[in-house]
């Protein structure tokens, strides 16, 4: 052979090797393409089933709610069961081999993987959950006859444990979901989720320390007595209004009733100041400790609670377990539930003219030294509606839902050890020392002793910035006060103390506190740099501007803050309780870690 045809041969068999490996080649990339194909339409099939299961069981959860609040129990069952089988199927869908294979792929993975979690917290929910809160009666939270069955109350309590359990153990495995990589539709149904799961939450755990607290509360081991204060949001505090009226609360077994009354002025001011914390002290003066309208000047309820506790046992020499304070607003959100109420000649009051009446039309059209008989008549009329009338399980349970979310309702205990099973919860009203997300509090304070709280109106703006490199992050606040107050007309019970300048005018002591660990940077009003007052309580940063509206006026308010150091691209605002309603809008950003 000679060495030409030798090099040919070899070529050829070169040739016919490289087109044998192609052909593996093509044949691997086609069995592995067909198995793709397979396992991205198997996860798409099985993808459609889990969306549609998931819509289902969602759906159902709204009904099962509506059923439980109302007491039907058959229904809530029977809806239950129907949930569960939804919930279950979705599971299954999020479960087999190929949706476990498919959620090690890149970037579809984590879609995967976060609707697995979705469906398994739905599940979880309908077979944890909510089969304890259909076996309760919760009923056994609604007075009855002027007292609470408290015997009920003991076996409530334990279930309620449960289901608080397994909602607080739903929540805690979905918080470990990175929502960043996923896509919108995925990450807005784990936002939602997560949303409901936090308020299911802040309801079970309350409904569960109501189960168990209220018994010796209610005086189960001997009789309590408690001060139930009005917040007057017509004059701002910190916490909501000043402390106008209050009553004191007697329970006993159970049975609740109204004892004296009187008023915060009625106590009167200290000579001597009471005892207050040094950094209260530092931002005040002595104020929280002479006036009782003064003793929420911050906004941590258990100082003022504890003030005003001392200040009535000094004036009356009696001695009150607890503080509960509420507000207009809540008696509002109540009569939804208990109907209209006449507490006076020609005076009815209903869910839509409470507030108007209480913190506006009362102030225009009684005389001054009828006003706290008229507030007491008022106070007592609908506590007695409250707990003699039959009301509505469903009006009952949402009113103080709504109001707690509000931070409405606020309870302080002087006993220690009931205190600390309050935690840091809505209605314990306390400012926390750690923020577990970045927190930024706005809290008013009338700063001229008028009644002109009622015409404000209050928006706030939070936008989450850049992360810094010592792991600390930008926020920006900006506030809008504006005064809906008319130019004329209004009595002098409601312009007050007749300051220099327009009575008319509403002069409000804006506080902004920072997040735990973090720093207020600078303040312009109107987009001009203003002055501060600056301190610190409870490891937060303090910033207090004066803001004056004229009639229909508005003002901006804008501050630069820092968090503390965290990866969070999220923050939360603490807003004081007015009159109406604040406009809130929350701006997150990527976490730091992205």
């Amino acid at each position: 052979m000679t060495e030409s045809e030798s090099l040919r041969r070899g070529r050829s068999r070169r040739r016919r090797r490289r087109r044998a490996r192609l052909r593996r080649t093509l044949l691997s990339a086609l069995v592995v393409g067909s198995l793709l194909l397979t396992l991205a339409g198997w996860v798409g099939f099985r993808g459609w089933q889990a969306r549609a299961h998931l819509a289902n069981a969602a759906g159902l959860a709204g009904v099962l709610s509506t059923h439980l609040i109302s007491g039907d129990a058959d229904q809530a069952q029977r809806v239950l069961a129907t949930l569960q089988e939804q919930s279950a199927a979705a599971r299954r869908a999020t479960g087999d081999p190929a949706w476990r294979v498919g959620r090690h792929l890149p970037y579809a993975g984590a879609n995967l993987a976060a609707v697995r979690q979705i469906a398994i917290a739905i599940d979880d929910l309908a077979h944890q959950a909510f089969p304890a809160l259909v076996r309760v009666d919760l009923g056994g939270l609604v007075p009855r006859d002027g007292r609470l069955d408290l015997a009920g109350l003991g076996g409530l309590s334990a279930e309620l444990a449960r289901v608080d359990a397994a909602v607080q153990r739903t929540r805690a495995d979905l918080a470990t979901v990175d929502g960043e990589r996923l896509v919108k539709q995925v990450r807005l149904a784990l936002e939602t989720l997560r949303g409901e799961l936090d308020r299911l939450a802040a309801m079970t755990s309350a409904a569960e320390r109501a189960g168990r607290l209220l018994p010796p509360l209610l005086g189960a081991d001997g009789p309590r007595r408690y001060l139930l204060v009005s917040q007057n949001s017509a004059e701002l505090r910190a916490t909501g209004g000043i402390f106008g009226a209050y009553a004191v609360i007697e329970a006993n077994r159970g049975r609740v009733r109204m004892g004296a009354q009187g008023s915060g002025a009625g106590v009167g001011m200290f000579t001597e100041p009471l005892k207050i914390p040094a950094e209260v002290r530092a931002l005040w003066g002595e104020l929280p400790g002479i006036y009782p309208a003064d003793v929420n000047l911050s906004p941590h309820f258990p100082t003022a609670a504890a003030l005003f506790r001392e200040m009535y046992q000094r004036r009356s020499g009696e001695t009150v377990d607890g503080v509960l304070a509420v507000d207009p607003v809540v008696l509002s959100h109540l009569l939804k539930a208990t109907g209209p109420v006449r507490v006076a000649d020609g005076v009815s009051l209903n869910a839509e003219n409470a507030v108007g009446t209480l913190l506006g039309d009362t102030y225009q059209r009684v005389a001054p030294a009828e006003q706290d008989a008229f507030f007491a008549t008022a106070a007592a009329t609908v506590f007695d509606v409250l707990f003699t009338r039959k009301t509505h399980l469903r009006g009952f349970l949402a009113a103080f839902d709504q109001s707690m979310q509000e931070r409405r309702i606020l309870f302080w205990s002087a006993r220690p050890e009931e205190q600390r099973t309050f935690g840091d919860s809505r209605m314990a009203g306390t400012l926390p020392e750690q923020d577990t997300v970045p927190t930024v509090g706005v809290f008013l304070n009338d700063g001229s002793g008028a009644k002109l709280g009622y015409y404000l109106r209050q928006s706030a703006e939070l936008v989450v910035g850049d992360c810094q490199s010592d792991g600390r992050r930008e926020l920006r606040l900006r506030l809008t006060l504006r005064s809906v107050a008319p130019a004329s007309g209004l009595s002098k019970s409601v312009l007050g103390l007749a300051m220099a300048g327009d009575p008319y005018t509403l002069r409000t002591l804006v506080s902004v506190y920072g997040p735990t660990g973090g720093a207020v940077l600078d303040a312009r009003l109107d987009g001009v740099s203003t002055p501060v007052a600056t301190g610190t309580e409870r490891r937060r940063q303090v910033a207090t501007v004066n803001v004056e509206l004229g009639p229909g006026g508005s003002r901006s308010l804008e501050l630069s803050l820092l968090t503390g150091p965290t990866e969070s691209g999220t923050a939360e605002l603490w807003l004081t309780p007015t009159a109406t309603p604040w406009t809130t809008h929350v701006v997150t950003a990527p976490n730091c870690a992205q």
